[in-house]
């Protein structure tokens, strides 16, 4: 016990650098996915994922990643712009990744298990040097 007690700081390290080992397996576990620039590429070159940009019409308009299709937060649940196929991935994009996460919630409850969102949004897709498309 005087061990614990003299190398406390220790156990503390420990424990903390265990648990942020941890964290990422248990968030790719709890279904709230995100997915880097080159893994939404390949789901959609592989697997024909479909990129939904879930942006206002004009943040849509002013930049988009190529090959999006827009359907805005707000209509997501009554929109039927959605895929009619489930099973298809859906890669989830907004300009920031924020929109995107909790999109994903919500495709999640209409049936959608394979949404993801694009970690770092359109800034990420950028910056891995990813077409974007503007639409006037």
């Amino acid at each position: 016990m005087k061990f614990f007690v003299d190398n406390w700081f220790l156990f503390l390290a420990a424990a903390v650098s265990g648990a942020l080992l941890l964290r990422p397996l248990l968030a790719r576990g709890s279904g709230g996915g995100r997915v880097t620039a080159a893994e939404a590429v390949r789901l959609i070159n592989r697997e024909k994922a479909v990129l939904l940009d879930v942006s206002e019409p004009a943040e849509f308009a002013a930049a988009h990643a190529a090959g999006a299709r827009n359907v805005p937060f707000g209509q997501l649940e009554g929109s039927g712009e959605l895929p009619k196929n489930k099973a298809l991935p859906l890669v989830v994009v907004c300009p920031t990744g924020a929109r995107a996460g909790r999109a994903v919630g919500i495709l999640h409850k209409l049936g959608y298990e394979k949404a993801q969102a694009l970690a770092g949004g359109l800034a990420a897709w950028r910056e891995a040097n990813l077409p974007v498309e503007k639409t006037a």
